[in-house]
Order: structure tokens, then C-alpha cells, then sequence
């Protein structure tokens, strides 16, 4: 089981504003931010939901190639409104709403390249 997930950015406070309207939606909000002085020389947060904060960013630079990373949405409207906060944030499309069948029949997921080009997904696995 992962207990948390970081990568660096390469515009932190750009990251920052698109991460805090694109994660909303499923729950998520800026639950920690460390300075670079206790960060070993780059600040860094991370978000979460319920006061852990379990995916986080951090200004070290960004990355030679992307990563892919999906959060669970409690349902199919939360990975909508996901897609659309993304997108208002200046996400670049990567994949509408809808099901993915090939990976299983109930499998609905939105995927959007964040301000790096990482690919972010929100996915509900649960029927209708």
C-alpha cells in the first residue's frame, strides 16, 4: 500500500494553483507546505483529503519525462468534475470522461496533463 506519492515540478507555484482547482473536486486540498529552509533547499506541499496528505509536489525542477498518477473519485460526477477543473486550470486534455472497458467494464476515468505534461487521472471503479 502506497502511503504517499511526490515528484518535483518545475514551476512550483504554477503546480501549486493548478493542483488546488484541479484536485478539489475529489476531495483534496492543500493540507501541508514545508518552506525550502526545511526542505533541503526547495519548498514543497502536499494535498490530501481528510488531513493527510498523500500527494505532493515540490520545486526541485521538473522531470525528464512524465508520470502517471491516478486518484480514486467516490464516484462518477467527482471524476467529471475533475476533467473540468483540470481543464479551467490549464490542463491540456489527455482523455475525456468515459469508460475504459478494456481495463475493466465499471473502469471511468478522465486523464489531463498537468503544467509539466505529467498525466493525471481520476478514476471511480464503482458501477453507474
Amino acid at each position: 500500500m502506497i502511503d504517499h506519492v511526490g515528484f518535483p515540478v518545475a514551476d512550483y507555484e504554477r503546480a501549486k494553483a493548478f493542483y488546488l482547482k484541479a484536485l478539489a473536486p475529489l476531495g483534496y486540498s492543500l493540507v501541508m507546505e514545508v518552506t525550502q529552509d526545511q526542505n533541503d533547499g526547495a519548498p514543497a506541499c502536499g494535498f490530501g483529503a481528510d488531513g493527510k496528505p498523500d500527494f505532493w509536489i515540490g520545486g526541485e525542477g521538473g522531470l525528464n519525462k512524465p508520470l502517471h498518477v491516478a486518484i480514486a473519485a467516490k464516484d462518477r460526477a467527482a471524476v467529471d468534475a475533475f476533467y473540468a477543473a483540470a481543464i479551467a486550470a490549464g490542463g491540456r486534455d489527455n482523455g475525456a470522461p468515459g469508460i475504459r472497458a478494456h481495463y475493466h467494464p465499471n473502469y471511468y476515468g478522465a486523464f489531463v496533463f498537468d503544467p509539466d505534461g505529467h498525466n493525471v487521472e481520476a478514476v471511480c471503479h464503482a458501477s453507474g
